[in-house]
């Protein structure tokens, strides 16, 4: 349903900037691409990003995590968008995108039309952040992770680049309120304008469908849930719900097979407002016999829904392209009373995470035994915790019980404090691009704000979170009163929100009247600053009388359909060779007289994990859960891997294959 201008901006603060409405561009003058690229880091003893757990490093691989790139093009003015399958879009992965994007096509792409964002999965590689605080967990910095990322974020462009043609779009809107429940209502509760989400949560689902030449060539889908199907304790490689949402779409209903060249048809899932949306409906975490039926659950659902709004996209995009960025620093900004509760002028401050932050989200994965909520009150019991915390940070922080200044550290801060903002326009669409994750009324409130500067309707402006950078939460100064996990994560203090709001706001007005905005402060570069304390590998062994790719357990002679296929085979291990854009595993179909892939390590259905089973050697167990429409024959199972000679250090391909086995 159509909502009036007048209704969706109740309640939505006025701006007093000027307006100067923008040419539109005609829809058929556009062109699109789309393209999709690798971005699988280390698939053994590469800790995960996410849940901050030293322990959770990689074993392996369930789904492939992957890029997914859109270029828009009216003629005049050009935009990229990126969905990238990973724990959070680090401000130093963004800089080694642009960097990467200067070399190649010089002043085509830059920070300025380029929006790159993260699904926010638990379960992908992490240490590709140049600040500490994103890397302590993954004992430091990552340099093949961050490599990987970065060439994966690159080739999607690329191929998107390449794909560009005349093409249209059209926008669809449906609701959806069975994949995700509020993990913080304590903290929603205290929202007086929480009304707007009854269920307490937010249900809005947005498509839109690329088309080139009448054929569908692509989507983009914005859901608010979190990416932690997957618990702290898996430690294989998965892109989670959203991951499993586009490979479906992809996979089994547009029949992209990612290793057999360009793709077909191009879905990614990304994230709006979601950073006290949960996917683990009862509030629990998931466990190891729940985490992947809850990923294929959510998933699914969100493919559904995303497939009804699109079959139903009957509203074509037309105005053109636009784009506005600044860099601000948001440890010290002045806000204006306009924007805050009280209607006193506010500042925020320095980066600091609360007590409550190292519990973790007790409802997707616990931290330390902590509680969540602790208040300054609390600190008398506690004997002083926060004593050797500067008196001016604790008294800008509260009610905060500030744990660690993360500003405050030196050489550098741990966290980043001059940070990207930006709002791009598709057409009517306005994306809100912040660089953390938003609480639901959070990204309520700036879409608000920046709807009323740009008089536009609410539905048309959506908040993309996880965007060119990382500085963990944004909650209302109501929420951040109540210190619960997002709260005591929000880092510049209780009016970083306001803050927010009032920036983005400047934004918008820039946009509607056409004007520059200035670019603000340079954000450091740490390139060649950081450390690594995760041990590389030294060289590989096979077991006394064993070769590397021998079979340790071979297949059997037949399975039937919904059977489990396991073999295991002498390995190397996995970071000698990435095999981005490739896979450790086929499962093989014999067709005509000779073996075709049938599966690979980026399917649902497989498997790889490696296991090291004494100092220098490994073990490669592939599995298949034979799903129900495999058609009957003769299969068997491909393991293709590397190892590292101990006196040379030479890197030396290795592979092995089961015995054939029928499938009936």
């Amino acid at each position: 349903m159509r909502v009036s201008r007048r209704t969706v901006l109740a309640g939505a603060t006025a701006l007093p900037f000027a307006a100067v409405a923008r040419p539109a561009a005609a829809a058929s003058s556009l062109k699109v691409g789309v393209g999709i690229g690798d971005v699988t880091g280390p698939a053994a003893e590469n800790g995960m990003m996410g849940y901050s757990m030293p322990q959770q490093q990689t074993a392996g691989i369930h789904l492939r995590t992957r890029a997914r790139a859109y270029i828009v093009d009216d003629g005049a003015k050009r935009i990229v968008f990126v969905t990238a399958e990973l724990g959070a879009l680090f401000q130093s992965v963004h800089q080694g995108v642009l960097r990467e994007l200067a070399r190649k096509y010089g002043d085509r792409y830059t920070e300025q039309n380029v929006l790159l964002n993260a699904t926010h999965t638990h379960s992908a590689c992490g240490g590709d952040s140049h600040y500490a605080a994103y890397d302590l967990a993954i004992l430091g910095f990552q340099q093949q992770t961050y490599d990987a990322v970065v060439a994966g974020i690159v080739d999607a462009i690329g191929r998107a680049h390449e794909n560009l043609k005349p093409g249209e779009l059209t926008l669809g809107r449906t609701e959806l309120t069975e994949a995700s429940a509020n993990r913080s209502r304590v903290a929603f509760e205290l929202n007086p304008d929480k009304d707007h989400f009854p269920l307490s949560i937010d249900p809005a689902v947005t498509v839109l469908r690329f088309r080139q030449g009448g054929q569908d060539v692509g989507a983009i889908t914005w859901f608010a849930t979190h990416g932690t199907s997957m618990s702290n304790g898996n430690h294989l490689i998965s892109s989670d719900n959203k991951g499993y949402a586009a490979y479906t779409w992809e996979h089994d209903h547009a029949g992209v097979r990612y290793l057999d060249g360009p793709p077909g048809f191009v879905a990614a899932f990304a994230q709006t407002n979601s950073g006290d949306m949960t996917p683990n409906l009862d509030l629990k975490p998931g466990t190891p016999e729940t985490e992947f039926e809850n990923t294929r659950r959510i998933g699914e659902l969100q493919f559904q829904a995303a497939k009804r709004a699109f079959d139903a996209a009957s509203e074509t995009v037309t105005g053109g392209v636009d784009h506005r960025l600044t860099y601000v620093d948001m440890s010290a900004v002045d806000v204006d009373p306009r924007f805050t509760p009280d209607g006193r002028p506010h500042r925020t401050c320095t980066a600091a995470i609360g007590v409550s932050m190292l519990a973790g989200s007790t409802e997707d994965g616990p931290g330390l035994p902590l509680p969540e909520g602790v208040k300054n009150p609390f600190i008398d019991w506690l004997g002083g915790i926060d004593a050797p915390i500067p008196r001016a940070l604790a008294d800008a922080q509260a009610p905060k019980v500030v744990a660690v200044p993360f500003g405050a550290m030196k050489p550098y801060p741990w966290a980043p404090e001059v940070l990207p903002l930006q709002i791009v326009r598709i057409g009517q669409l306005h994306l809100v691009a912040g660089p953390a994750e938003y609480t639901i009324v959070a990204g309520l409130r700036i879409r608000k704000t920046v709807a009323e500067a740009l008089g536009v309707p609410l539905e048309n402006v959506l908040m993309q979170g996880y965007s060119n950078a990382y500085s963990q939460y944004v909650t209302t100064p109501e929420e951040y009163d109540s210190q619960q996990y997002e709260g005591a994560s929000t880092l510049f203090g209780r009016y970083t929100l306001p803050a927010y709001q009032q920036e983005f706001g400047k934004l918008a007005a820039a946009m509607k009247a056409g004007t520059p905005v200035p670019h603000g402060p340079v954000p450091r570069d740490l390139r060649g600053r950081l450390v690594n304390f995760q041990p590389g590998v030294v060289f590989d062994s096979a077991p006394l009388l064993k070769n590397f790719g021998d079979v340790v357990t071979d297949a059997n002679r037949s399975y039937r359909r919904g059977e489990q296929v396991s073999v295991a085979f002498v390995t190397g291990h996995p970071k000698n060779d990435l095999r981005r854009d490739g896979t450790f595993l086929e499962v093989q179909r014999y067709v005509d007289g000779r073996w075709v892939r049938h599966a690979d390590d980026g399917d649902w259905a497989t498997k790889f994990r490696w296991t090291r089973t004494f100092v220098s050697e490994s073990r490669a167990e592939v599995t298949w859960d034979i799903p129900a429409n495999t058609p009957a024959g003769k299969y068997r199972v491909v393991h293709s891997g590397a190892w590292k000679h101990g006196l040379t250090g030479a890197i030396a391909q290795l592979g092995g294959t089961s015995r054939a086995f029928v499938v009936s």
